[in-house]
């Protein structure tokens, strides 16, 4: 994640042993659906709930964290995409307001991988070259 976003809005790792508290997200919101797993990354979880106070809508996480064994991994190759890394979401959206909006945003945070859909947006953390596609 690039510098400013963590400076400007506080996205850098915090050094902790308890799970830390998110004003707008349970950390069980990000669990594998098919297995409960939960290996999701701390620091994008908290990119994530600063990325909502600047959104300034609810976000719905239709998926984070999914366990290599997800049907929707399991086939990838070299062991699953960004999502069983531990630093990706998929947020609900309900037009194209929140779509532009948290595309936005999402770019001038530091977000790195950009997916976007009819009914969702894809966002990741990837550290490889960062890109946007849609589906």
């Amino acid at each position: 994640m690039n510098l400013l976003a963590k400076k400007i809005f506080g996205c850098e790792k915090k050094l902790v042993k308890t799970m830390p508290d998110y004003q707008w997200f349970d950390i069980n919101d990000f669990a594998c659906k098919e297995t409960g797993e939960n290996e999701i990354s701390e620091e994008f979880v908290a990119c994530l709930d600063a990325l909502r106070t600047v959104c300034g809508f609810p976000f719905i996480i239709t998926s984070g964290y999914r366990s290599p064994e997800h049907s929707a991994e399991r086939d990838k190759p070299s062991g699953g995409g960004t999502h069983t890394q531990g630093i990706a979401a998929d947020i609900k959206v309900s037009g194209g307001a929140q779509r532009y909006l948290i595309q936005k945003h999402a770019y001038k945070m530091g977000f790195t991988g950009i997916g976007v859909a009819k009914t969702f947006i894809h966002l990741d953390m990837r550290e490889t070259e960062a890109m946007s596609w849609s589906y």
